[in-house]
């Protein structure tokens, strides 16, 4: 309670206040009467002082002393009883009160001091206890919202109206960690303040209050909310002082509820990313058996097979770091949290998984890749900048071509861990390397599945759609000799056959093909017909 409104007390009735009158204000949380010498040493911050001044009756130093260590120590003020052993304040003592603005109070000689101080005790009392009921019937309303299912959202609106301010919920980033709030559209201009790093200054054990640098220069008033190693806010547009201990317990009790649901949350999403990821790390390694159960899986986590996706595997520079496991594995939440809001602000769908300490982000594309990839390197160096400034980490990304199935999306992780490791390969620091297909079957992995399948069976004819008993020896022949450069000698030489026994094979697949083998475009035909049949059965094997 304020020190002004303890003099409305009848037992202060007849108290003046002699000096200090511009700190009236001050937080009075104790009231104690002393006549010892040695008083200063037993007082404390907040605390208003009764005496009759026996000690310092012929003893001004010691009394102007005891003003200053009063002050230094935020003390309340000091009440003197007059007409007994001081029959006046000394005018010295009141000047260094003045100046320092500390309450200077002169007591009546009728008043007891021990009833000053038991019924100013009593009364700061009654108002701390019912404070403390107004506090637990507070924390109850939150919890019933919470255990009926109602959630944050309840609480916010509900200390909203009690309080008679806006508030909503910040996250780490000082973004608004819950959606469709109506009073989301006020901190906007937290987005600069977040780029400019200084959330990660504020107070994380006590309130703040600061203005936001726009044009109606709003308070905002910050209490912080302790969940899971790491803090979100409580943010309240309004300043709320320190002497506002009701509001400020009000407060308090909306975090403590709002902290435990956020830890329970926090479970929960760390209990879905670890499902997620045990299906990213099966489904590249080939764990499933079949495409069937890759497409039903994935149906889980609104991963569709008839989707077109780019892969990009991010991984932090390995470096030597004096941290405990525990130290290591918040930072790396963190990190993930730091990515994983960054993609929740990209206009495409990302996926996000994580294996090995490596971060995978698998990108939905919509249209073509040309006109979406310089977005996505843009999100990818967003990124890297921020694990930078926030984690001192560099963070460097290799991305795939796309793929144009679900199914082929352990290619196309293949392809992006390829380019990161040529770019680690080359000396770069903190790169975004694009993976560069090398070799035909890379290419060819670029077509539609479909499309590369009525080539393969065009091409074979019969060799592709009636397979006989004495077709396999023939398509050997026939690999082989375009494998020679339709060297003759050099074909029956690999085979251990006659040079005549090739003729009469390759005479025979002319006429299965009904194609020349003379013609060089038909051979460069065949030749990527021969590949292009390698990754069919790749996929039938996978099927």
């Amino acid at each position: 309670m304020r020190l002004y409104e303890l003099f409305d007390l009848p037992v202060f009735k007849g108290a003046a206040l002699i000096a200090g009158k511009q700190g009236i204000e001050r937080e009075v949380n104790t009231v104690n009467m002393m006549d010892a010498p040695d008083i200063i040493h037993f007082l404390k911050k907040n605390e208003l002082l009764v005496t009759t001044a026996f000690h310092f009756k012929d003893d001004l130093d010691s009394l102007l002393q005891l003003i200053k260590e009063m002050e230094k120590q935020g003390c309340s003020g000091l009440g003197i009883k007059t007409k007994r052993f001081l029959k006046e304040i000394p005018e010295a003592a009141i000047s260094l009160a003045n100046e320092l603005k500390f309450p200077l109070l002169e007591l009546p000689v009728h008043t007891s001091l021990g009833d000053i101080v038991n019924k100013s005790l009593s009364y700061i009392l009654d108002i701390r206890t019912n404070e403390l009921h107004h506090a637990m019937q507070t924390h109850q309303q939150f919890t019933k919202h919470i255990m009926s299912g109602q959630g944050i959202y309840k609480i916010l609106e509900s200390l909203s109206t009690l309080i008679h301010l806006p508030v909503i919920l910040l996250n780490h980033h000082l973004r608004p960690a819950v959606k469709h709030s109506q009073h989301t559209s006020i901190f906007e201009n937290f987005e600069a303040l977040m780029a400019s790093g200084h959330y990660f200054h504020l107070p994380k054990t006590t309130m703040s209050s600061f203005s936001l640098l726009n044009e109606t220069r709003e308070t905002i008033t910050l209490f912080p909310v302790y969940t899971h190693k790491q803090y979100s806010y409580l943010a309240v547009l309004g300043f709320i002082p320190l002497s506002d201990r009701s509001t400020i317990l009000t407060i308090k009790q909306a975090t403590n509820v709002i902290a435990f649901e956020l830890m329970k949350e926090n479970a929960l999403k760390q209990n879905t990313r670890r499902i997620q990821n045990e299906f990213f790390n099966n489904f590249i390694n080939g764990a499933y058996s079949t495409n069937e159960e890759v497409i039903s899986r994935g149906k889980e986590f609104r991963l569709l097979n008839e989707q077109r996706y780019v892969c990009a595997v991010g991984k932090i520079e390995d470096k030597e770091k004096n941290i405990s496991f525990m130290q290591y594995q918040s930072e790396q939440e963190l990190i993930y949290d730091t990515i994983e809001s960054e993609l929740e602000r990209f206009h495409q769908k990302v996926h996000f998984f994580t294996i090995d300490h490596s971060y995978i982000l698998l990108m939905e594309l919509k249209g073509g890749w040309k006109n979406i990839s310089q977005s996505f390197i843009t999100l990818l160096k967003n990124i890297q900048t921020k694990i930078l400034k926030h984690f001192q980490e560099e963070l460097s990304f290799g991305i795939s071509n796309y793929a144009e199935q679900l199914i082929h999306v352990p290619v196309s992780y293949k392809e992006a861990t390829d380019a990161l490791y040529y770019g680690n390969m080359s000396g770069k620091k903190r790169f975004i390397e694009i993976y560069q297909p090398k070799e035909v079957p890379e290419i060819l992995r670029m077509v539609p599945y479909d499309q590369l399948k009525k080539f393969y069976t065009d091409t074979f004819q019969a060799f592709a759609n009636e397979p006989k008993k004495d077709h396999q020896v023939l398509l050997h022949t026939l690999s082989v000799y375009l494998e020679t450069h339709c060297q003759l000698s050099e074909t029956a030489k690999r085979l251990y056959v006659h040079r005549n026994t090739v003729i009469y094979r390759l005479g025979k697949c002319e006429e299965i093909i009904g194609r020349s083998l003379k013609d060089p475009d038909e051979t460069l035909r065949l030749r990527l017909a021969f590949r292009i049949k390698a990754l069919i059965q790749g996929n039938n094997q996978l099927g």
